[in-house]
């Protein structure tokens, strides 16, 4: 039973999955324009920023179109089609869901963030041009 339900939402990954990724660039927002040197503290804060995801999960998609939106260069690992990115998100976060957010702060600690919405909340708090 268990391989049956796996094989068809695997199908239908591969049948929505060209879908879904033409939808996420038409519908592509423009992101918010800085000046250059608080365009440059945001890259810099964005590098203890990591975001493992899926590609055609519409979760992660809602997260990657927040990031286009605030203009943020946070590094994007799939983790689903490379195994050394599925084991770091299971080893550090001791499971394998996506979207997650890896928050590492200044003493090299890190935080994992679940969760679309959460995650979306926590980049519009930190980074949302006022």
């Amino acid at each position: 039973m268990k391989f049956i339900i796996r094989s068809f939402f695997r199908t239908l990954r591969i049948v929505l999955g060209p879908f879904m990724q033409v939808w996420e660039f038409v519908t592509r927002p423009k992101g918010v324009v800085r000046a250059p040197e608080l365009q440059q503290a945001v890259n810099q804060q964005c590098q203890s920023l990591v975001l493992y995801q899926f590609t055609t999960c519409p979760f992660c998609i809602k997260v990657r179109q927040e990031m286009r939106r605030l203009s943020l260069p946070i590094e994007r690992r799939d983790a689903q089609h490379h195994p050394q990115n599925r084991d770091d998100l299971l080893q550090g976060a001791d499971t394998v869901k996506v979207p997650c957010l890896r928050i590492t702060d200044a003493h090299g600690q890190s935080q994992w963030l679940f969760e679309s919405g959460a995650i979306i909340s926590y980049l519009q708090g930190r980074f949302a041009v006022v």
